[in-house]
């Protein structure tokens, strides 16, 4: 069984601003991310996600706690070298060219020629920078820096790979190839990937587990199925040619609505009430496209968690 690649203990950061007084950024996180694993790290904005990420990553000393790659001290150099990060918001060399900024990192890793010529052979591949391999950096889009910065944290072959963001700036293309990137790193090369996301969707198709962060505090970390109330059950039915009259109606009956240009969806609490949500849209004319039941979405629990938490509800 691998080891585990990240573990923290009571890891906490509080900031000392002028005026404000303490701002506790990361409380008491206790967090295990298994090797060989695609974790993914959720929660608002200001929530403390990139604080835990340069905590991880040795940019940022904790107030408290410790964080720990592979059994070692996430300050030591030695476990800073199985390490890829990108951050929200990389940085470059503007004047240097993508096989260049690889070249300029290779380097920092003591690399020789050989192995940094086929490090940006395969980054290029991956990542689909050939076309862009000799342009200066200076005129690159978001999405473009994106992929540079993925690159360069694949730099020295790295079993873990902690991604802030890393869809940020895409277009659907990209966010697509970064998935499957993400993927293919995890299946073909055993990779550990621990990043933070705000696109939920992406999240819920490609993540082994979830940690969802509210107010630095972690109030679950699990497997999609282990997501507190997904077994929840809504049954929602599509149905086309109801007049706006018959479909407000039925509206009122059901849990929930939506009116699009493929018919109306109602949502019923369970399968009685959409059963009988159903024989009314027959009998007034309205014609079944589908009947499915459907289960929350990663989305829905997180929104759901996020507002009784800071509502004062009950933890779920």
């Amino acid at each position: 069984m691998p080891m585990d690649a990240v573990t923290t203990a009571g890891l906490s950061k509080t900031y000392h601003q002028l005026g404000r007084g303490a701002v506790h950024s990361v409380r008491d996180l206790d967090l295990v991310v298994g090797g060989n694993e695609i974790y993914g790290f959720l929660g608002r904005n200001g929530a403390g996600k990139t604080t835990t990420i340069k905590m991880l990553c040795g940019l940022v000393q904790p107030t408290a706690g410790e964080a720990r790659l592979f059994g070692k001290p996430a300050r030591d150099p030695a476990a800073r070298a199985a390490l890829g990060y990108l951050p929200e918001q990389p940085y470059f060399y503007e004047y240097l060219t993508p096989r260049e900024t690889v070249r300029f990192y290779g380097r920092l890793r003591g690399m020789d020629d050989g192995a940094i010529a086929a490090l940006w052979d395969r980054a290029a591949d991956l990542l689909d920078l050939g076309g862009v391999a000799d342009r200066r950096i200076r005129g690159f889009s978001k999405g473009m820096r994106q992929r540079v910065g993925f690159a360069v944290a694949l730099v020295g072959d790295p079993p873990l790979l902690v991604l802030d963001e890393p869809m940020s700036g895409l277009d659907p293309l990209g966010r697509r190839m970064v998935r499957e990137l993400i993927v293919r790193l995890r299946k073909e090369e055993g990779k550990t990937i621990f990043f933070s996301s705000h696109v939920l969707g992406d999240v819920e198709e490609i993540c082994d587990r979830v940690g969802i962060l509210v107010d630095g505090r972690l109030v679950f970390s699990g497997g999609m199925d282990d997501l507190p109330g997904r077994d929840m059950k809504r049954t929602e039915l599509r149905v086309a040619g109801l007049s706006r009259a018959d479909a407000a109606d039925l509206a009122a009956r059901a849990a929930g609505h939506a009116a699009g240009d493929g018919g109306d969806t109602f949502t019923a609490a369970d399968g009685d009430a959409a059963n009988a949500l159903a024989a009314e849209a027959l009998r007034r004319g309205g014609r079944l496209l589908e009947f499915r039941r459907a289960q929350e979405s990663l989305e829905d629990v997180f929104t759901r968690m996020q507002h009784a938490e800071t509502t004062g509800g009950a933890r779920p």
